[in-house]
């Protein structure tokens, strides 16, 4: 469909423009001399309306030859379209005269002066189909640039969207590649406890599957998979391993990206308590602050002990998913004291549409 047409406002303020235009042209008719100030405007008004939905036409002319090609081709076309338009608009113009001349809207014959003036008619014609042929080229070019941001947009979208699940499925390698670990240290000494372990894991992968799926979850359950996580890590140290959690009631059903949480407590417990001699607390405190959630995790360290290889995949992760999900609006900030470690996340409410 014509783009014009499609669109009421454009198709008013289109028509608002040729009316204008044929204002301008009574105005010639009068300093033509041939007219009085009425019988200019009754002539002038109406055929400048349906000289522009003549104009029209020239849509179609400029989508079959396009500014990128031949130019000879374009040349010809958009003259050969604005003689014929012109001639239209003539012939308009003549039959408009007569039938004012048959109605005796005024004294004197239109018709009669309506002869001498065809080359001023054609002129103004043709002039007037180039201006609506470069009208109609340059809605073409919006159109093509509108149709090429959606399209870029689009193209974001899905990067991100995938991105994002690359991101996602990172999590369950390398939460996987510790778990295993903790097993086969379990096995020579603590089979029992090793068999546990296999069971609680199997457990929480399950939940993981069907809590990752989603775009978003609850808090609270990003709170359960994060206790459901350190059940299993307490089989491994035992007493050493202590958790603490302090969430307000307003934080638990803010929506979050799934499985956030849980590199970050992972990491707590991997490069905090298990470097430390008789362990420690990972601390959990999460509240709501007007449109921002405020989640902070902290654990002890040992400033003395050598740092483990792969230390901070987890946390970069966590900081690309936020980063992808919420641009700039969200933020992670890590702290690192000599005896502890902090991680705090502040995320927009965006996150609960």
């Amino acid at each position: 469909m014509h783009p014009i047409l499609a669109d009421r406002w454009r198709l008013i303020s289109y028509l608002t423009a040729w009316e204008l235009l044929g204002g301008f042209c009574a105005v010639l008719l009068v300093m033509a001399g041939a007219f009085s100030w009425a019988e200019a405007l009754a002539l002038a008004i109406p055929l400048s309306a349906l000289y522009g939905f003549i104009c029209l036409g020239s849509f179609w002319v400029c989508r079959a030859t396009p500014l990128s090609g031949s130019l000879l081709r374009l040349a010809t076309a958009q003259i050969a379209a604005a003689a014929l338009c012109s001639s239209l608009l003539l012939e308009a113009a003549r039959g408009w005269t007569v039938l004012l001349d048959r109605v005796e809207m005024f004294p004197a014959s239109l018709a009669r002066h309506a002869g001498p003036l065809a080359p001023l008619i054609l002129g103004l014609g043709f002039v007037l189909y180039l201006f609506a042929a470069a009208l109609h080229y340059l809605l073409a070019a919006f159109e093509e640039s509108r149709r090429a941001e959606t399209e870029a947009l689009t193209h974001q979208i899905l990067s991100r969207e995938a991105e994002l699940r690359a991101l996602r499925a990172q999590i369950q390698p390398h939460f996987l590649f510790n778990s295993l670990n903790s097993i086969n240290a379990l096995i020579g000494s603590r089979p029992e406890e090793a068999r546990r372990v296999c069971v609680l894991l199997a457990d929480f992968l399950r939940r993981t599957l069907v809590v990752g799926a989603r775009d978003r979850v609850s808090f609270a359950e990003e709170l359960n998979l994060v206790e459901d996580l350190l059940a299993i890590e307490k089989v491994r140290f035992g007493a050493r391993l202590r958790f603490e959690s302090e969430v307000e009631e307003a934080a638990r059903e803010w929506l979050v990206p799934p499985l956030v949480l849980q590199p970050l407590v992972e990491n707590a417990v991997t490069h905090g308590i298990a470097q430390c001699l008789d362990g420690g607390t990972v601390r959990l405190t999460a509240r709501r602050r007007g449109d921002r959630l405020f989640v902070a995790i902290d654990n002890p360290r040992d400033a003395e002990a050598p740092r483990r290889p792969g230390t901070g995949i987890g946390l970069e992760n966590v900081r690309r998913r936020l980063e992808t999900m919420y641009g700039r609006a969200a933020e992670m900030r890590a702290r690192s004291e000599p005896e502890s470690f902090r991680v705090e996340l502040e995320l927009p409410e965006a996150a609960t549409g």
